[in-house]
């Protein structure tokens, strides 16, 4: 019998995957210390799914003025750089790859984690989403304008955070370009009202992410990084798919061509956009046509689904989130059809080992 391919190695950008199963990433607020570092267990969470082909961490704050939630680590400061190589060396003792994936939250934030100070973003529309305080949930404000000297900023933290990846063991990083967060409100119409050249045309709105590549090539090798996008999101962080949507992502997935990326990494629609003709309804069979390099697809997958797309040569890769929460070894569970645990959502976002590093695997 032939081996399905999700279980088939694959060379990334000469990177060796043991199998074409990536944990995605997924924030778990475990860093509750006053200087947000992943810490030791953070470390023996990622170990335990050390298995995956490749782990995309949790999304690591670039910058303090990127934080949108707390007891998320950061990758800024050198004693985040040290907290994080403890991660990177555990996974690889076991044979596993990871990369790190950057984030700014954008808008998606509230005063409270920024000295009362409102959070940066394109312009100033209010995602209307909750966020996750200190003291709770507070509901989001609409954000302050970015000036363009708040871009370049910006822009130099992503370049910074990139490097400081890279000086703690991480086998790449990727660009957070989705989920309604910064780069994504630059992205959108809806949340991008600005005149100057970072708004206004297709090009214009894509502009800092390229801005970001750019710098990127100066300072790290472009095999080892990765872009993620979102190209269907509706109705979610104040963003909304319009006439526009469709020629924004195809143009931001050919110049990504240009970059000889890690890959890029692909998510299907996050709610039923059949209705709207204005949105992609299959989004790796959509980009495949168009992007050169390795596509990795997320979103709802099992097994057998994953099979499937990998089959159909429509993405190179799938990545799994909540099932890896519950089922450290998920890799084993596929190969050997056994059940799969299902996650406390309760604790998904709270402290310690509970609910993150006490699922049991079937060899315990």
């Amino acid at each position: 019998m032939e081996t399905p391919q999700i279980f088939e190695s694959y060379s990334l950008n000469e990177l060796k995957l043991n199998n074409r199963i990536v944990m995605a990433p997924m924030t778990r607020s475990r860093s509750a210390n006053p200087d947000n570092v992943a810490t030791e267990l953070t470390a023996h969470y990622y170990k335990q799914r050390a298995t995956a082909g490749l782990i995309i961490t949790e999304g690591t704050f670039i910058s303090k003025e990127a934080v949108g939630v707390i007891n998320v680590p950061g990758i800024y400061s050198q004693e985040q750089v040290k907290g994080w190589k403890l991660t990177t060396e555990a996974v690889h003792t076991e044979g596993g790859k990871i990369v790190a994936q950057l984030w700014h939250t954008g808008a998606y934030s509230h005063p409270d984690l920024h000295g009362g100070k409102k959070p940066l973003a394109p312009s100033a529309v209010n995602p209307e989403q909750q966020v996750f305080t200190a003291e709770g949930f507070k509901p989001s404000e609409a954000p302050q304008p970015m000036t363009v000297e708040d871009i370049k900023r910006t822009i130099n933290d992503f370049k910074q955070a990139a490097i400081n990846a890279f000086e703690a063991g991480f086998d790449g990083v990727e660009l957070h370009g989705a989920n309604g967060y910064l780069l994504q409100q630059f992205f959108s119409k809806n949340t991008n009202h600005r005149t100057d050249e970072y708004g206004g045309s297709v090009e214009n709105r894509a502009r800092i992410l390229f801005d970001i590549l750019d710098e990127l090539k100066e300072v790290v090798d472009m095999k080892r990084v990765g872009v993620r996008l979102n190209p269907s999101l509706n109705g979610i962080m104040g963003i909304s798919v319009d006439d526009e949507t469709i020629d924004l992502y195809n143009y931001i997935v050919r110049r990504l061509n240009d970059f000889d990326l890690l890959y890029i990494h692909l998510i299907e629609p996050f709610t039923d956009v059949s209705a709207i003709p204005e949105a992609i309804q299959q989004v790796s069979k959509h980009f495949r046509k168009i992007y050169k390099g390795t596509i990795i697809i997320n979103r709802g997958f099992n097994k057998e689904t994953a099979n499937q797309v990998l089959a159909a040569g429509d993405a190179d890769l799938v990545s799994f989130g909540v099932p890896f929460i519950a089922n450290p070894d998920l890799v084993l569970r596929f190969k050997t059809d056994a059940a799969l645990d299902q996650p406390d959502q309760a604790t998904f976002y709270t402290p310690g080992e509970k609910g993150y590093t006490d699922y049991p695997s079937l060899n315990n």
